[in-house]
């Protein structure tokens, strides 16, 4: 009996190996062998985070709005068509608008700054830094504390748009899906780029654009990157369904809007449209840079920084309420054709005079919200500032070609998508997003004029995601892929340090310490008599306890399996020993006898590669004065 009781358990975990054995080979085959079977997990997973992100971080702004801007103040911002009316504004006290606003920035800047000081600006920005700068990394606190401080930001009555801190949030998880998978750096690269499609797809309720613009948001000079499209036309509408259940699928302006473009000659007026949007989103983007290097400069606590910016825009918003916050609830009067409801506080002014002041004063107010510190996204000001445009070049063509366009709204629309455009470098993305924010595809054609010129005239430089790379090329994350070729005709003699620092296995540990600290350097070859017998690194000497450092030789820390290159490696070689080993610095030797003739680092990897490519680039497109 105990014998058949034997056998069985035998059978049993045989039979639970072999499932477990199952399991595991069908899981590497989905996540790692099928390309759709990865993406489709980890994109749905995305989606998931980003639709209940993009939930909980509206309701958490509506909330800081209705208690702290619309309680204090008894302001309520209007909201646009598609989303819940706001409170009556019945007896404002519009002078009180600085003190919320600055108590806003105040609470955001110390939440930023205590717990994860990256979190500060626009959140869309960062998510593009670590695609090309970071491997798809991404801190796990950053999309609470990004969440949190944008809802008092906004919420308060600053102005800044939530798609930053929504992009942030839903990288940040693609970032963990990432790592949690074991995904490879690209795919995690990969993951993080869809994050940021997926949370502005969703927050916007734009799932089609928000899954091109993961690709195209990354590079200024109009590159893409292929690889998120798949993933990102599953994430997108996972978030954008889950996000829409609750707060509704109407689009974020409406679906009422109805214009058909039948009249050729108005393509003169997109155009005209598309100039001055180009102009002034060049306006936009260097004002905020340098209102951002006033605070970067500002003697202040980088936590009260906020808090100054937030209240110098909440002055701006005692005389135009219309700068305040997101701003979609005047855009929506703008779309809807009702500009008597665009007024100024305590000053009479003319129509035209407020559209004009309403839009430098935007950019003025979006540059101290979030240039200052403060925490928030910049796409939603560039549509207001847009919007505004519009509609100003609207007044202007009834004037000079009446009845040419006989409503605001077209000119308004086509105005919001050129002029984010050309500012945020991502035409096609911007023309689909807003087409689904305003429910209406029939301005397609005058859309192209419009944001063609204005993304030529504002040119690759004045993005405002300054982390983006002009082309996959130039993007770190593709550092291998676009230089291996020309690695492989470097070789390593071109780029060594024939200047060799070295100790003996029978100095002390104190001896290597001292030396590397005074030099600056991280390693040191180890020589017995002409030849390499191993090497010390700074990591190996900070794990001793000081005081054993004077009478422990090299001997016993360094690392003795030491890879060794040959003058005529190449840098490619190079780097992948380096990779392989994971280490920042090799030595080269002489094959006869191992003696040390250089030490190549990374950094001198990457001088050379730089020098090499520059000269090249030189040789292929001389200057005039040299052709």
């Amino acid at each position: 009996m105990r014998m058949d009781s034997a056998a069985a358990r035998v059978r049993l975990r045989a039979s639970h190996g072999s499932a477990v054995g199952k399991f595991r080979s069908l899981n590497r085959r989905l996540m790692h062998d099928s390309f759709l079977g990865k993406w489709v997990v980890a994109g749905i997973a995305i989606g998931i985070i980003a639709g209940i992100g993009a939930t909980l971080f509206l309701y958490l702004i509506q909330y800081v709005t209705n208690y702290l801007l619309g309680g204090i103040t008894g302001y309520f911002p209007p909201n646009p068509a598609g989303e819940s009316p706001a409170p009556p504004t019945l007896h404002p006290v519009f002078w009180m608008i600085p003190l919320v606003t600055g108590l806003g920035g105040l609470i955001a800047g110390v939440i930023i700054y205590k717990f994860a000081p990256e979190a500060e600006g626009h959140g869309t920005d960062a998510a593009i830094d670590a695609f090309h700068r970071k491997n798809g990394e991404v801190r796990k606190r950053i999309p609470i504390v990004k969440a949190i401080a944008s809802a008092f930001t906004i919420g308060s009555g600053g102005s800044a748009g939530r798609e930053g801190p929504t992009a942030q949030i839903a990288a940040g998880f693609g970032s963990l899906v990432g790592s949690l998978l074991h995904f490879s750096a690209k795919d995690r690269r990969i993951a993080v780029a869809v994050g940021i499609g997926a949370g502005i797809g969703t927050i916007f309720k734009t799932p089609f654009g928000g899954a091109i613009l993961s690709a195209e948001i990354l590079y200024s000079g109009g590159d893409f990157e292929a690889e998120t499209l798949i993933p990102g036309f599953i994430a997108a509408p996972v978030g954008y369904v889950i996000f829409a259940s609750v707060v509704g699928f109407t689009p974020i302006f409406g679906n009422s809007f109805t214009y058909n473009f039948t009249e050729p000659r108005n393509l003169i007026i997109y155009a005209v449209a598309g100039v001055f949007c180009g102009f002034v989103a060049k306006l936009y983007t260097t004002s905020f840079y340098d209102i951002k290097h006033f605070f970067d400069r500002l003697k202040a606590p980088k936590y009260i920084r906020p808090a100054i910016g937030a209240a110098a825009a909440g002055v701006i918003a005692v005389f135009f309420p219309e700068v305040t916050g997101l701003g979609y609830g005047y855009l929506q009067f703008l779309v809807n054709g009702q500009l008597g409801l665009i007024t100024s506080n305590y000053v009479v002014l003319p129509l035209a005079a407020v559209i004009v002041l309403v839009i430098l004063l935007k950019i003025l107010a979006t540059s101290l919200t979030v240039g200052s510190g403060g925490s928030g996204g910049v796409f939603a000001p560039s549509l207001v500032i847009g919007g505004f445009l519009g509609a100003g070049l609207w007044e202007a063509s009834r004037v000079v070609v009446p009845g040419w366009i006989p409503i605001p709204g077209p000119l308004v629309i086509v105005s919001m998508m050129a002029l984010f455009a050309g500012a945020g470098r991502v035409p096609i993305a911007v023309i689909l997003m807003v087409s689904e924010m305003t429910g209406s595809l029939t301005l397609l054609a005058p859309a192209m004029v419009a944001v063609v010129l204005s993304y030529y005239i504002v040119g690759p430089k004045y993005s405002i995601y300054k982390s983006q790379a002009l082309t996959r090329m130039e993007s770190p994350a593709h550092f291998a892929e676009y230089r291996t070729p020309l690695m492989t005709r470097i070789s390593v003699m071109d780029a060594m340090s024939p200047r060799v620092i070295t100790l003996t296995s029978q100095d002390n540990v104190e001896t290597a310490q001292k030396l590397m600290l005074e030099r600056q350097i991280k390693g040191i070859p180890i020589v017995d008599g002409a030849s390499l017998v191993g090497m010390v690194t700074l990591s190996d000497v900070i794990k001793m306890d000081r005081a054993k450092m004077a009478s422990t030789p090299i001997s016993a820390v360094m690392t003795k399996d030491v890879a060794t290159l040959d003058s005529g490696d190449t840098l490619l070689k190079a780097l992948n020993l380096m990779t392989m080993r994971g280490v920042g610095r090799l030595p080269v030797v002489r094959k006869e006898d191992k003696a040390v003739i250089g030490i190549i680092t990374l950094t001198d990897i990457v001088r050379t590669y730089d020098r090499v490519y520059e000269s090249l680039l030189k040789s292929e497109n001389p200057s005039p004065s040299e052709g």
